[in-house]
């Protein structure tokens, strides 16, 4: 066979392919933790929350909670909650009203 006559083949017999959810609870410590980190966006700062110990579908009805209390964007990316701008004190206090044991991690 030569190359003339070989050639690439797509198939399209799986049809659209589904991202799986995390329906286990993370293990954590029990502490929230919230920082602020600046490491690769160009200079602009995010608020980060990791260790919450919830599944996929929990952790982002909570960010869209805390999203929606700072007033401003953010994310979920890999178990942490991402929120634009340094908002941690309004964060901390609206997490720990929610029952989280909250720690402020970083300078």
């Amino acid at each position: 066979m030569s190359n003339k006559e070989s050639r690439l083949v797509y198939s399209t017999d799986a049809g659209r392919i589904k991202e799986t959810e995390n329906t286990q609870p993370i293990e954590t410590d029990g502490i929230v933790r919230i920082r602020r980190e600046t490491k690769g966006r160009k200079g602009k700062g995010v608020t980060t929350v990791s260790g919450t110990g919830l599944v996929d579908k929990e952790l982002k009805n909570l960010a869209k909670q805390l999203k929606q209390k700072c007033s401003t964007g953010g994310t979920v990316k890999d178990g942490v909650i991402e929120i634009q701008g340094d908002h941690r004190e309004k964060l901390k206090a609206e997490l720990e009203k929610l029952g989280h044991n909250v720690k402020l991690a970083g300078g």
